[in-house]
């Protein structure tokens, strides 16, 4: 039996001894004598008895392991031109210093702090400063708009607020404080404070007897000591992007958090003490908590925190640059930036300039990795593509190829095999399992495993509404997939993803699988859209390839003939129009509801994620057109 499938037969037939084995790579307080609280079912808890401090395992623990000179910390601008590492000690120190500027304006265990933060290495400093004195941090994405940080202020009901005075983009300065004040001022809650921190690009100004700089701030504060709390005890709540009405708060607790990190950074990405782990994304979303921040730390690697964009600041070689001048072992992106890179630099030219020879995989998550950037990436870089499937209520992931436990060959497409811990399997509507090869939803047994939510901040019943209660004994994804007959999962999209056409149930990612693979396709996506007729009919939108010179008409034949040939004529797919590009959240992930709404002739109101609303002209242009 290999190390993977022992591995992971162990988790699903004794989760507590497995999660007690792992729990020993941890420093406790109290060490955990009970594993698992199944007594208030479905709702369990891990390490129920224990006691912890997250930043002292994040920090002081490498410190006084003798580790204080190595890099913890690396902060590279390109959109301000500096670079700044902090040693594990130097970022310690100003981790302590700001917590106790917390404690001082009042901040004690079990109070929130809301941050809303521009890529600094003071989002840094304050996550792990709320950490150690036991506060709840809730990191809100830097240039939400007002009425959506107003409604995290009301259900966080935070006594301090930490800000940027502005965000740095490619080509503009993007003010945090007028948002701040407009959402303070639409907000029932009003915290006690707001740290400010001025970035010289563009200071904020601020007011009396509310707001006070970070330097105001730390000025006079003494460093404080880690403070235990129990296992149980929030870490840190993260709002789901987009919401409308009362968010979803996704409650991350101390314990399961710090042990599922830990053992994931060893087994899943394979990176251990010293090496340098780069996650490409931002603070304000779940892969910037769990791998920017707390899992690089927790394994006392070196982490890079990037404040730049795949292309524009300056090229398409960016990602390139700081992999070579930083020694990275894995960088962790999203496939939409990888396409990006690929669409300027198609043929990779620009990889050919910089030393990646300390690069040993490019991990991809975050949306489903079509087979054709998967290629494009393997074959530029010569290293392992490892698609890795997970979301923001699991924190971390439930499909990967785990690359430090026992690496397996690649199935484009895939994100590869369950990781230890998940018990995931794909149903049919009736909650029954479907064979190997055929699509349904795909769900995980309960319990989930230590590090995915426990609960939402503040409302146990609604996150049993939302996610237990539609196949009972099982936690509900929101994904439709397959497995094939090696264990493999193929994740294909969210189920509402899913068209109806003329009574077939199709799976709008199979057609973008086809379409991806086109020599001239950078991206696409595919919508289903109503048809009197049929029900639904899909549309699939793509973008070409930079310098690629096609006509739209020819195109749109042939794209149609691959997917009548692939997937077969009871697709009724018949409509392909060239974009210029797709519209997107921030981090990356296609709006295709939005898309499906415009094209229909609905006017949809433009998300707050939403990173360019320009793109969406292109789209109520169709809807008008018919």
């Amino acid at each position: 039996m290999g190390a993977y499938r022992e591995a992971y037969e162990r988790s699903i037939a004794d989760p507590e001894g497995f999660w007690r084995d792992a729990a020993a790579d941890i420093d406790w307080h109290r060490p955990p004598q009970r594993i698992l609280d199944d007594s208030a079912a479905p709702l369990y808890r891990w390490f129920p008895d224990a006691e912890l401090n997250t930043c002292h395992n994040a920090l002081d623990r490498h410190v006084a392991a003798g580790r204080g000179d190595q890099p913890a910390l690396i902060h590279d601008s390109p959109v301000t031109g500096t670079v700044t590492t902090y040693t594990y000690a130097e970022l310690r120190d100003a981790t302590a210093r700001f917590a106790g500027a917390l404690r001082r304006l009042g901040v004690q265990r079990g109070d929130r702090v809301l941050l809303y933060l521009a890529m600094v290495p003071e989002a840094v400093v304050a996550m792990l400063a709320c950490a150690r004195i036991g506060a709840v941090h809730s990191v809100v994405f830097g240039g939400f708009a007002a009425h959506e940080l107003a409604v995290r202020l009301d259900d966080a009901r935070p006594k301090v607020v930490v800000a940027t005075s502005c965000g740095i983009e490619v080509d503009r300065i993007v003010p945090y404080h007028p948002i701040l004040a407009a959402a303070l001022q639409e907000a029932e809650h009003a915290p006690a404070h707001c740290v400010i921190v001025q970035r010289p690009q563009h200071p904020a100004p601020l007011t009396p007897g509310r707001d006070l700089t970070w330097d105001e701030a730390l000025d006079g504060a003494e460093p404080v000591d880690c403070v235990p709390v129990a296992a149980t005890d929030p870490l840190y709540v993260l709002y789901t992007s987009g919401t409308t009405g009362r968010p979803k708060g996704v409650v991350r607790d101390n314990g399961g958090h710090a042990v599922a990190l830990r053992w994931s950074m060893k087994n899943v990405y394979g990176i251990g003490p010293g090496d340098v782990f780069w996650a490409a994304s931002d603070v304000g979303w779940v892969v910037g908590h769990s791998y920017i921040v707390y899992g690089p730390l927790l394994t006392g690697a070196t982490t890079v925190l990037y404040e730049g964009k795949p292309v524009g600041t300056p090229d398409a070689g960016a990602f390139w640059r700081v992999a070579a001048e930083h020694r990275v072992a894995a960088l962790f992106t999203a496939p939409t930036a990888i396409r990006a890179i690929r669409r300027q630099d198609p043929a990779g030219d620009l990889i050919g300039r910089y030393d990646l020879s300390s690069l040993r995989t490019l991990f991809l998550a975050g949306e489903r990795l079509d087979p054709d950037t998967w290629e494009w990436a393997s074959q530029r870089l010569g290293v392992p593509v490892v698609d890795n499937w997970w979301q923001t209520e699991t924190g971390w992931p439930v499909a990967a190829n785990l690359r430090g436990l026992e690496p397996m060959p690649l199935k484009p497409g895939s994100p590869s095999v369950p990781v230890p811990g998940y018990d995931v399997r794909v149903v049919d509507g009736r909650g029954a399992q479907v064979p190997a090869g055929t699509d349904g939803s795909i769900v995980i047994r309960l319990p989930l495993p230590p590090g995915c939510l426990p609960t939402l901040w503040g409302d146990d019943d609604r996150y049993v509404r939302s996610y237990l209660n539609a196949f009972p004994g099982c936690y509900l994804t929101g994904d439709g997939g397959r497995f094939d007959t090696d264990g493999y999962l193929y994740v294909m999209g969210r189920t509402d993803d899913v068209i109806n056409v003329a009574g077939h149930r199709l799976s709008t990612g199979a057609m973008e699988e086809v379409l991806a693979g086109h020599p001239a396709v950078a991206e696409c996506a595919v919508i289903g859209v109503a048809d009197q007729l049929k029900g639904q009919v899909p549309s699939g939108y793509v973008v070409l390839k930079a310098g690629v010179d096609v006509d739209p008409d020819t195109l749109a034949a042939e794209l149609v003939a691959l997917v009548r040939q692939r997937i077969g004529p009871v697709a009724a797919f018949r409509r392909v129009t060239v974009v210029p590009a797709l519209p997107k959240t921030r981090s990356g992930k296609i709006l295709r509801r939005t898309m499906r709404g415009l094209v229909e002739g609905r006017d949809e109101p433009v998300p707050a994620t939403i990173d360019d609303a320009s793109t969406l002209a292109v789209f109520r242009d169709l809807g008008d057109a018919g």
